[in-house]
């Protein structure tokens, strides 16, 4: 399955990119996607707590990934 993945805030400074494309097997649900990720990028298991949309639809971590997805990672935010 190939996805590709939207960056945003501080997971975009971990990652160093403003999006990637990811394929694997190993894919099925964003919560496969997520470990996928905490994989490769360690320093995001900090800010595990980010929303994931996909195709602009914010989803759970037991949502079925389609081949082609557009999977966005959004940090929470914060500010005054």
């Amino acid at each position: 399955m190939k996805v590709t993945i939207l960056l945003f805030g501080i997971v975009r400074d971990i990652v160093q990119s403003g999006s990637i494309s990811l394929e694997s097997d190993s894919i099925s649900t964003v919560a496969s996607l997520k470990t996928l990720l905490f994989e490769k990028y360690s320093k995001l298991k900090t800010y595990s707590n980010f929303s994931i949309a996909v195709n602009e639809e914010y989803v759970e971590d037991s949502y079925v990934l389609k081949n082609n997805d557009t999977v966005a990672i959004i940090p929470p935010v914060s500010g005054g």
